[in-house]
């Protein structure tokens, strides 16, 4: 009919989870008792087990400090990798910009510019084409070779031959146009060499 609660309770599982969650007692000494032997010590109160636990709490697993100790290692790693890179970049900078400050110097009184220019001498620099503006006479030299035209802080400057090889030799990023010498710079059609396709 209506069964014990003891008994409800081993259906449910309950009282096994709660008989399995108690800690088991220490193993037994392995050496047989004596029936009828009387404890040795007084007050008849069990001896308790030599054998304490004195070792340490439990640290941290191994493999726990391993981990930690990768995640410094990569993290230093990624820290110095980023610093030297940081110092490339300045370092890099730095050379540009003294680089673009002898160019400027070397191009000091230099320049072949008429404000009057009324051709345009189109060229392609940087992957678009860009132009600067000459009188007829530096149109012929610029397609001989005799003239070149260097890029410096965002405009574009004739200068002699000479000026633009030592610009080449400055930074050969800034040297825009500069014909082979012996060509007169033009195709058969008649366009710019340097804008044939």
């Amino acid at each position: 009919m209506a069964d014990s609660l003891r008994d409800l309770l081993l259906k449910s599982g309950i009282v096994k989870q709660l008989h399995d969650s108690k800690p088991k007692p220490p193993p037994q000494s392995s050496r047989p008792a004596y029936k009828g032997a009387k404890p040795a010590h007084s007050g008849g109160k069990p001896r308790q087990s030599q054998n304490k636990n004195t070792s340490r709490p439990p640290s941290k697993d191994q493999s726990e400090i391993d981990l930690a100790k990768a995640y410094a290692i990569r993290a230093q790693t990624e820290a110095s990798e980023r610093k030297r890179v940081e110092q490339e970049a300045a370092e890099q900078a730095r050379l540009r910009r003294e680089r673009k400050l002898k160019i400027q110097q070397l191009l000091e009184g230099k320049t072949l510019n008429k404000p009057d220019a009324d051709q345009p001498r189109n060229f392609e620099y940087g992957g678009k084409i860009r132009r600067v503006h000459v009188d007829a006479a530096q149109l012929v030299a610029l397609n001989a070779g005799e003239l070149g035209v260097v890029q410096q802080a965002g405009r574009y400057f004739l200068v002699s031959r000479e000026v633009a090889e030592q610009v080449r030799a400055i930074d050969a990023h800034q040297l825009a146009l500069l014909a082979e010498p012996g060509s007169d710079g033009m195709a058969d059609d008649g366009v710019p060499d340097d804008l044939m396709w």
